[in-house]
């Protein structure tokens, strides 16, 4: 009979067993399957167990389990310790309804009831020790015989491994828990889910919400199932709600909500008349539970607004995962646990991959290098190496020489179904971003690939964060990244816009393809889809000679980038009207292009171009905001464009013969970058600079160039100025309006003599280098005007690292205001003529091993003392005291 006080039920299941026998075979692995599928399971350590009677914490274990697990071997009957146990076990089963569950390892079910074998002689020995008529011995044979009447399971020699799942599966049943199929092979499933339980916080009592977000096919549910399985012990009340966004656009919203309620309250026939009232009714059915909710594959807010709006909708303890593959999803819903699932790595394909394709271990003849092949074409994705590994199980090393040859043109339909369901999501412009970084952009700049879609009319800033969001590409040190299998399907879209004919795709990047529509005499019908155009490959052989009349016709062409190529000879014309980006490596002609619509023209990138002059037709691109002429070898003079003033990004980089650059490009307003790096011949630039909006300055290697432009308004956003090997004679007093540069380079300016006062109002800077500047003979020291802000009486108040090394000074006066220099640590002043060091420098107290190394004239003519780390100056060479 049951007892009416029933125990605290701290575990699922106890485990009983003889531990020198199997603990760290059969019962190890049994109880990490019970563990794995969320069952709290008793194991009980060697120290627990000490004499012959059951310790208080076995005694409260075996009580407060609702399942026990006795597991009989060999020689479980000879310890006295397990016979006890048994006895406890038995009576918690009459008193308590305790359900007992025996697994005969090795030994037939007779013999354990003590007549025969093993356990006939244990329980002989037994009597012996303690007598024949022991009462507790009697016990001890009553109790086996009683267990091996029991059903359960017997194990001779098969299979222990369908053993351990049939009983983790009957244990799962009974305890209304039952697991979710993980993946035939977890490959690398542990650490990940041990990341996204160290996300949960289970250590706090509060109610917690947890993301997993990821691409297409990286593992998301795969992740989501695994940690729902290793929960569902904790929690009495619990749900995985898979597909949520499909099931929400099939059958609703409300479908949804019933099948949460029900699943957590086991009601079938429960009303939910609307997805508010549902709404309502999961807050008020569940704010006193303790729930465990997994919502997979989320795609929209209204379904978590539905099911899961507030983590104050469960009770303290609730914790719920959404598995997503929208990272602006969880970060909208307040979601700030997020774990990325990342591909697998080498060592972890490789293993999933062997697990589908060679199950039994042989490869059957296959190289490594068809392997590596198939491993670098999933590059981690684990749905790839699945589906591709089950695809070529068996077949043969030609088949799969073939099938890899058919990938790297065709995706595979089912990896590309599943990819696919992000870019279906996507509204219409951010489809267009999304092909032209597959077809043309992977691995390119950031800064650039913005300029290029805005040109091209899109606003690249919201819509590449989307993609980002969803996976869709990364963003790596500045470069646009796109897992393979993506960038592959974003290609094969287009691909199959047409498959038989080119000028059909909205976009051609092969150079085949594209030799086949711009090279051709015959002209292309007006109903060509082609919109882009980016041919990165490089011919050595050939150039492409592009025919202007099959440019004619290419009435949505926006983007044309071109490399290797060139028009006939007298014939340099774009007639394509609607192009926006034009972007030639190499532009053969010396000629400027004629465009048939100049004011549609956006972008122009025409660097190592051979063009010597621009003229008017330059000058008619009046929307141009981004302009490369860079290594341009044969331009002289760059015109005057006031008649184009929204440009942003002006680049001569290179342009070794440019001499002049007219007045007006310092009028620019719009101007965010200026780059003449290694202009070698230029002379005259713009005496002033305009624009506020300056990032980048570049004037490195501009020897011949004598005057530095003046700066006319404050400039915000520049933080790096480098005049490295320039001809600058003097800097202008309103370099003060470089209010928030950081790093000042000067070096080598062998014409630099005069550094203005006002670079003591330089309030950010923490760099400033000026060695090997021979004609420097004097460092301004700080004047009472010289700061911007009246309220901020210190000079170069931010200033880390000053080096002054092989420069022309002969003393060191600006070192003795003690206004200035506050934070310096670093100061170099080798190579000079300096004679002496003023003592009051031993006041900069982060300042540290100054650098006075080939100083020839220095003298020590002042009190060591005062000078705290005389020890350590760098003196070198020669010096005289």
């Amino acid at each position: 009979m049951a007892s009416s006080l029933q125990p605290e039920r701290n575990y699922d299941v106890f485990l009983s067993f003889r531990g020198e026998d199997i603990r760290n075979n059969f019962v190890g692995h049994l109880w990490k399957a019970l563990d794995g599928a969320g069952v709290r399971t008793f194991i009980d350590s060697k120290e627990l167990r000490k004499g012959d009677g059951i310790s208080p914490s076995i005694a409260r274990a075996i009580e407060g389990s609702r399942i026990t697990v006795v597991v009989f071997s060999e020689n479980y009957a000879s310890s006295p310790w397990c016979l006890e146990e048994l006895v406890q076990i038995l009576e918690c089963k009459k008193m308590n309804e305790q359900v007992v569950m025996p697994v005969f390892y090795k030994v037939e079910p007779r013999k354990v009831r003590g007549r025969h074998g093993s356990y006939g002689t244990a329980l002989a020995m037994h009597g012996r020790k303690y007598g024949k008529g022991s009462e507790r011995v009697k016990k001890w044979r009553e109790a086996l015989a009683e267990a091996a009447n029991l059903s359960g399971w017997h194990l001779d020699n098969g299979d222990e491994s369908s053993l351990i799942e049939s009983i983790t599966r009957e244990i799962s049943v009974k305890l209304g828990k039952v697991p979710l199929h993980v993946a035939k092979h977890p490959v690398g499933i542990e650490y990940r889910v041990e990341k996204v339980k160290s996300l949960l916080r289970m250590e706090l009592s509060d109610a917690h919400m947890a993301g997993i977000w990821g691409t297409g096919g990286i593992g998301k549910t795969t992740i989501a199932k695994a940690v729902y399985n290793s929960l569902i012990g904790q929690f009495a009340n619990h749900c995985f709600l898979h597909k949520v966004g499909e099931t929400s656009k099939n059958l609703g919203l409300v479908h949804l909500q019933k099948e949460l309620l029900r699943e957590m309250l086991g009601t079938k026939d429960l009303e939910v008349p609307s997805v508010d009232a549902g709404i309502n009714l999961i807050r008020d059915r569940l704010c006193c539970k303790k729930v465990l909710l997994v919502l997979d594959d989320v795609t929209g807010m209204d379904q978590l607004d539905a099911l899961a709006g507030e983590c104050n909708w469960f009770s303290k303890g609730s914790r719920v995962i959404i598995t997503t593959r929208d990272k602006h999803l969880l970060n909208s819903h307040g979601v700030n646990e997020i774990y990325e699932v990342k591909p697998l790595n080498h060592t972890e394909s490789l293993e999933l991959l062997s697990c589908h394709a060679f199950p039994k271990g042989a490869k059957m003849g296959i190289s490594r290098d068809l392997v590596d092949g198939v491993l670098r074409y999933a590059n981690g994705l684990p749905l790839a190496l699945v589906v591709l590994g089950s695809f070529l199980h068996g077949r043969s090393k030609e088949q799969w020489k073939s099938a890899l040859n058919k990938l790297a043109e065709h995706p595979n339909e089912m990896i590309n179904n599943v990819l696919k369901i992000s870019f279906e999501a996507l509204d219409d412009q951010q489809k267009e971003i999304f092909l032209d970084i597959g077809c043309f952009f992977v691995g390119k700049d950031h800064k650039y690939v913005n300029q290029v879609l805005d040109a091209c009319g899109f606003e690249p800033i919201i819509d590449m964060q989307v993609l980002v969001e969803r996976s869709l590409i990364s963003i790596e040190r500045g470069k646009i990244q796109m897992h393979d299998l993506l960038q592959l399907m974003a290609k094969d879209s287009v691909y199959q816009e047409c498959p038989e004919e080119p000028s059909r795709r909205s976009r051609l990047w092969s150079y085949d393809d594209v030799r086949e529509v711009l090279a051709s005499d015959t002209v292309i019908p007006e109903s060509t889809a082609i919109k882009a155009i980016g041919l990165s490959e490089y011919n050595p052989e050939e150039d492409l000679l592009i025919s202007p009349a099959s440019l004619a016709n290419l009435k949505r062409l926006r983007l044309l980038i071109l490399r290797n190529a060139c028009f006939p000879n007298g014939s340099e014309q774009c007639l394509a009207p609607e192009v926006r980006w034009f972007e030639w490596l190499g532009y053969t002609s010396a000629i400027f292009p004629t465009f048939r619509n100049p004011e549609k023209l956006v972008g122009l990138h025409m660097w190592y171009s051979l063009i010597l002059e621009l003229g008017s037709e330059f000058k008619n691109l009046r929307n141009l905001k981004y302009v490369n002429f860079g290594e341009s070898g044969f331009l002289k003079k760059f015109p005057d464009i006031s008649k184009i003033p929204n440009v942003e990004s002006l680049k001569l980089h290179g342009c070794v013969r440019l001499v002049e650059i007219h007045e007006s490009v310092g009028q620019l307003e719009e101007l965010v970058e200026l780059d003449l790096e290694s202009c070698l011949s230029l002379e005259t630039c713009p005496s002033t600079l305009k624009s506020k909006y300056y990032k980048f300055l570049r004037f490195e290697s501009c020897s011949r160039l004598a005057k530095f432009p003046t700066i006319s308004t404050q400039m915000e956003a520049l933080q790096m100025l480098s005049l490295n090997e320039s001809g600058i004679e003097e800097l202008p007093d309103s370099i003060r309006n470089l209010v928030s540069l950081v790093a000042l380079f000067m070096d080598d300016c062998k014409e630099l003599s005069v550094l203005p006062s006002s670079i003591h109002s330089l309030q950010a800077l923490k760099h400033m280098s000026a060695n090997g500047c021979s004609k420097l003979r004097k460092f301004p020291r700080k004047m009472e005007n010289d700061s911007v802000d009246p309220d901020c009486a210190v000079g170069l108040p931010s200033l880390i690292h000053l080096s002054l090394s092989n420069c022309s000074l002969s003393e060191v006066e600006f070192l003795m205001d003690l206004t200035c220099f506050s934070t310096l640590s670093f100061l170099s002043l080798a190579g000079n003529a300096i004679t002496t060091l003023p003592a009051c420098i031993s006041k900069f107290d982060e300042l540290s091993v100054p650098d006075l190394s080939n100083c020839e004239q220095l003298q020590r003519n002042f009190e060591p003392p005062r000078l705290l780390w005389l020890s350590e100056v760098e003196l070198g060479g020669n010096y005289n005291f």
